[in-house]
């Protein structure tokens, strides 16, 4: 059995064991470091690891994946109102006989691209590109399949002029009511409103090492930590990792990567994800739109915790890191 196929065997294991719910990073840990020798590729990353791994410039992208779970693909443009954006991609897809309608944030491969591309964080235009599209699976009961990979919305003047914030809540609005089966994908970053504006859906998944999280590293170590160098700290903080939300019930499955990440593999992670997507979608086709659409609305509802207590505002996880005035 050559590397490749015990990485694949590995892959599969932690596949089972995540869901069935059971930790053995650190059992997986020792074995890979003994296959590789090297305890940097240890499968026990911690944050920042998986950061950088969610943003490896040869890491799958949406198109790409599209391309090799699909039989055929036709891809959509344009918003009806503006114009069309290349960072938020959409169509329709055939993958294992069922058709969907997918949305997705494109990056690039290269500088040139990425100009193209604009690094995957979309306009106005494409959060109302995607409305359209999804409101047109409705229209044809055809389930929506979304691939999320974005640092954020775009954040420039033009976007903000054009109604960013606006764009992103109805959407927001809307997902939330489809009456057709909706899967979420996070292919690599999961950023912030632009990450959720094509993100409510009925199952979410989280490809192991990308990321989900209401802000960046860097900006939490700006503006909570007040030190742009303590990013990797940030990181850890935010609890933005896989396991992490997995462990929240914010995410609902995660799918195993190669050793040293999806760009080490893509054509084994294209077809775990597909095989992923097929399962998950003959579990919510049981379900009959209105049992949907309750679901998704307690789902919804149930993010997230609020507590009120008596404790003083210095043992909050975050004081250490300020001054007093």
């Amino acid at each position: 059995m050559n590397d490749r196929e015990l990485h694949r065997k590995l892959a599969e294991l932690k596949e089972i064991a995540a869901r069935e719910n059971i930790d053995i990073r650190a059992d997986l840990s020792k074995i890979t470091d003994k296959i590789s020798g090297r305890g940097e590729e240890a499968e026990v990353l911690d944050a920042w690891k998986r950061v950088t791994l969610a943003r490896h410039p040869n890491r799958p992208t949406a198109l790409h994946y599209i391309k090799q779970m699909s039989e055929n693909y036709i891809e959509l443009h344009g918003d009806r109102a503006f114009g069309d954006d290349p960072a938020l991609v959409g169509g329709i897809c055939t993958i294992g006989g069922q058709s969907f309608t997918f949305l997705g944030h494109q990056k690039g491969a290269n500088m040139k691209e990425n100009l193209y591309r604009n690094y995957g964080m979309a306009h106005p235009e494409g959060y109302r590109k995607a409305l359209r599209l999804a409101k047109q699976a409705e229209r044809f009961n055809r389930p929506i399949l979304t691939l999320i990979d974005t640092p954020g919305a775009y954040p420039g003047l033009a976007a903000e002029e054009r109604g960013i914030g606006e764009a992103i809540a109805r959407n927001l609005r809307e997902l939330s009511v489809l009456d057709v089966p909706i899967i979420c994908v996070i292919i690599g970053e999961g950023g912030s409103g632009g990450a959720l504006g094509i993100g409510i859906g009925d199952h979410i998944v989280m490809l192991e090492n990308s990321v989900y999280s209401v802000i960046s590293p860097e900006g939490c170590a700006s503006i909570l930590l007040r030190d742009s160098k303590r990013s990797q700290e940030a990181a850890a903080l935010l609890r933005m990792t896989s396991y992490d939300l997995k462990s929240f019930g914010i995410i609902d499955s995660i799918i195993p990567e190669p050793m040293g990440g999806a760009h080490a593999d893509p054509t084994y992670m294209a077809d775990r994800l597909r095989d992923e997507i097929l399962r998950v979608l003959q579990n919510l086709r049981t379900r009959r739109p209105e049992q949907l659409l309750k679901e998704r609305s307690r789902r919804l509802l149930n993010l997230g915790v609020f507590r009120e207590d008596s404790v003083p505002r210095k043992s909050n996880i975050f004081s250490r890191f300020f001054k007093a005035d």
